[in-house]
C-alpha cells in the first residue's frame, strides 16, 4: 500500500471516506477544485444516477473526461463530500430504457487509457462472477489479455491482496473483486445504471487476474510487456546462442583456414610426388652402414687451461674404452676436461688412459654407462683400392655427420705433426688414403667398410695451400685427400695403451740422416746427441748395418726417404723380421732384421 492519493479515484464499494488508490497505474489528475470545466454536451447526470448519452465508440467505454460529482455537473468533485456507493444502485424512472450491452465472444481490445463499461448484473438484481462455477457475463478488460467479470461482489478495499504468481518482486491487483481503476478521471456507471441483458455465458478461466501487470502501460488488445526478468533471460539467450554460433563458425573457419594453408585451395596447383618409402635400406649400402654404425661412435670435446678442441672417437668394449687420436685429448694436458657425447645426446665424463704421440692415438674411458655399442674392428691388409668407404664424425662440432668415398690408396707414408719443433710429437704412418670427405673435428673417428668394419681412423687430410697435418689445426676443408691409421696397427697400440698404459714402437737401432736428399733412407755417419750412428748389438748391428749406408727396399718395398723408413718399419710389430736391402759402396746387399722395442709414455 502506498501513501493517500488525493486525485485518486473512490474504490468500488462502499461510500466513502476515501481511500487509497488500489496499486494499478495512476490517473492523470483531476483538475484543481474550483476549476471550471468545459461543458459537455448535455446536462452530466449525478454520480450514480442513470445517464442518457449517445453511444459510445465501443461498448462499454466513454470518451476520456474528469470525474464530475453528482451535486454540481460540470464542476469539479469535492473530495471532503462522501460518495454514494458505487456497487448500490441508484433510483431510476420507471421508463428508463434499458441498454442493452452486446454479446461478448472472447476478448476484445479497448483504446489505451479506456475504462472498462459498467458492471453487468444477474438475475434479481445479483451479480454473478463466474469464478464459483455460475455463469457470469463477461465483457473485455484492457491489457489483461482476456475477459473479466462484468460485475463482482462488492468487497472493502482494505482486503488484503493476494499474492501475484506471475514473478518475484511483482504486485499483483487488489484482491477485492469488482474493482477497476478509472483513468483521466473517469468513473464507472453505478450498478443498476446500465443493467445489461444476459449475455453469452463463458466460464472465467481461473486466475485471469495472475497475468496483470498494472505497473506496466497495457497494449492495445495483446498481451503485457515482458518484465525485465524476461527481458534478462531472453537477452542472456540470445548472447548465449550469438556466442554459440560464433564459436562454431569460428572453429569451421579455423578448420577451413588450416586445411587451406597445409593443402592449398581447390584450384591451387599441386605437383606430383611419390608415396613415402617405408621399406629399410640394405646392409651394405651407406644408408644401412651408417645405421649400424653411429651408435658406437660419439663426440669428444676437451677443455685445457689453454685451449680447447672438438674431435671423434669410437667404442672399442663394453668397459667404456674409445679410442681416437692423440691430438685430439691433448689439450686437456694433465688437469683438463673431457666429456664424450653419445650419438643418442647422453653425455659422460672421460678420463684418459693412455696415449703415444708417434702413432698418433689415445684410449679414453667412461663409467657408469651401460648400453654402449662397440664396433667392430675389421682388416685392413685385406682393403683393396676402389673399395667403398664411409667416414663418421663431427666435422666442426657437427655430430654424427656421415660421409662416402672409397679407398684412393694403401701405405700411402705420411707425416703429421711436429709443432712441439724437438720431433717428439711427430706420427708417421703407413696411411690408407681416401677420397671421403674429412675435415677438423673428424680426427678419431672411424673409417669404416662395406659391412660397418673399422678399418681406420680418420687422422690427417692435404690442405689446399698444399701443406700435410693432423685433421685439427686451422687447415681449410676438405679436398677429398684424406688419410687413416690402418685398423691393424691401432689395435695393436690400443690393447697395449689399455693394459699398460703406454705403447712399444719397432727400432731397427740406427740414426738417420734426415737430410739427405738422395732416394733412400742413409744411415747417419757422425754421433748424434750422444749416440753411436748404429747402436751396439742393436737389431741393426746385429744385421751388419753400418755407418753411411743407404736403406732402398724394405720387404721388396722402395724407399725414397728416411720418413718412409720410419713409416715402414712402424707399421710392424717388435720382433717381425725385415728383409732390408743396403746399398753401400754402390752395390746392393740385403740383410735380415728382426725389430727391436722401444717404449713411451
Amino acid at each position: 500500500m502506498h501513501a493517500e492519493d488525493p486525485y485518486g479515484t473512490p474504490p468500488y464499494g462502499g461510500p466513502g471516506p476515501w481511500a487509497p488508490a488500489p496499486p494499478v497505474q495512476r490517473p492523470v489528475a483531476t483538475p484543481a477544485h474550483g476549476t471550471v470545466l468545459p461543458p459537455t454536451a448535455g446536462p452530466q447526470p449525478p454520480y450514480g444516477a442513470p445517464a442518457a448519452e449517445p453511444p459510445a465508440a465501443h461498448p462499454g467505454l466513454r470518451k476520456p473526461g474528469p470525474s464530475q460529482p453528482p451535486s454540481a455537473p460540470g464542476a469539479a468533485p469535492s473530495l471532503d463530500a462522501p460518495q454514494p456507493d458505487a456497487a448500490q444502485p441508484g433510483p431510476q424512472p420507471p421508463d428508463a430504457p434499458q441498454p442493452t450491452a452486446p454479446q461478448v465472444t472472447g476478448p476484445q481490445t479497448t483504446p489505451l487509457g479506456a475504462v472498462p463499461g459498467p458492471a453487468a448484473a444477474g438475475p434479481n438484481g445479483s451479480v454473478q462472477d463466474g469464478m464459483d462455477g455460475t455463469d457470469g457475463a463477461f465483457v473485455p478488460h484492457p491489457g489483461d489479455g482476456g475477459p473479466r467479470p462484468a460485475a463482482a461482489p462488492a468487497a472493502p478495499y482494505a482486503a488484503q491482496p493476494q499474492p501475484y504468481p506471475g514473478r518475484p518482486g511483482d504486485h499483483g491487483p487488489s484482491s477485492a473483486q469488482g474493482q477497476h481503476p478509472t483513468s483521466q478521471g473517469q468513473h464507472p456507471a453505478a450498478h443498476g445504471q446500465h443493467p445489461a441483458p444476459q449475455a453469452q455465458q463463458h466460464p472465467a478461466p481461473h486466475g485471469a487476474w495472475q497475468h496483470y501487470d498494472p505497473w506496466r502501460a497495457p497494449l492495445q488488445g495483446g498481451p503485457l510487456a515482458p518484465s525485465p526478468h524476461d527481458r534478462r533471460r531472453r537477452r542472456g539467450q540470445l548472447v548465449a546462442g550469438a556466442v554459440a554460433l560464433a564459436l562454431l563458425a569460428g572453429g569451421i573457419g579455423g578448420g577451413i583456414g588450416a586445411y587451406v594453408e597445409r593443402y592449398g585451395g581447390i584450384n591451387d596447383i599441386r605437383l606430383p610426388q611419390s608415396a613415402g618409402d617405408g621399406a629399410g635400406r640394405r646392409p651394405d649400402s651407406v644408408a644401412g652402414i651408417a645405421q649400424t654404425a653411429l651408435p658406437g661412435v660419439v663426440t669428444i670435446h676437451v677443455r685445457g687451461s689453454a685451449e680447447q678442441g672438438t674431435g671423434t672417437g669410437f667404442v672399442l668394449d663394453h668397459q667404456g674404452h674409445i679410442l681416437t687420436n692423440n691430438h685430439v685429448v691433448e689439450p686437456a694436458g694433465k688437469g683438463g676436461e673431457i666429456s664424450v657425447t653419445f650419438s643418442g645426446g647422453q653425455t659422460a665424463k672421460a678420463k684418459v688412459v693412455g696415449q703415444d704421440g708417434g702413432y698418433d692415438l689415445a684410449v679414453v674411458q667412461v663409467e657408469g654407462v651401460t648400453g654402449l655399442r662397440p664396433l667392430t674392428l675389421g682388416n685392413s691388409d685385406s682393403v683393396q683400392v676402389g673399395d667403398p668407404v664411409v667416414a663418421i664424425g663431427a666435422p666442426f662440432d657437427l655430430a654424427n655427420t656421415v660421409t662416402s668415398g672409397i679407398i684412393s690408396a694403401k701405405q700411402r707414408p705420411i707425416t703429421a705433426g711436429g709443432e712441439k719443433g724437438d720431433g717428439s710429437d711427430v706420427s708417421y704412418v703407413d696411411a690408407l688414403q681416401t677420397d671421403a670427405p674429412i675435415n677438423p673435428g673428424n680426427s678419431g673417428g672411424p673409417l669404416v667398410d662395406a659391412k660397418a668394419r673399422v678399418i681406420g681412423i680418420n687422422s690427417a687430410i692435404r690442405a689446399a695451400d698444399g701443406g700435410s697435418g693432423t685433421v685439427g689445426g686451422a687447415q681449410g676443408g676438405s679436398i677429398g685427400l684424406g688419410f687413416a691409421i690402418p685398423i691393424n696397427q691401432a689395435k695393436r697400440v690400443a690393447e697395449e695403451l689399455i693394459n699398460t698404459g703406454r705403447a712399444t714402437h719397432p727400432v731397427i737401432g740406427v740414426t738417420l740422416e734426415m737430410e739427405y736428399a738422395g732416394d733412400g733412407a742413409r744411415v747417419s755417419e757422425h754421433s748424434k746427441s750422444g749416440k753411436p750412428p748404429v747402436i751396439p748389438d742393436g737389431p741393426g748391428a746385429k744385421a751388419g748395418i753400418k755407418a753411411g749406408d743407404v736403406i732402398t727396399k724394405v720387404d721388396g718395398a722402395p724407399v725414397h726417404s728416411g720418413e718412409e723408413l720410419i713409416v715402414k718399419i712402424r707399421s710392424h710389430r717388435p720382433g717381425d723380421t725385415l728383409a732390408l736391402t743396403l746399398l753401400r759402396g754402390g752395390k746392393d746387399r740385403s740383410v735380415r732384421l728382426s725389430l727391436g722395442s722401444s717404449s713411451t709414455g
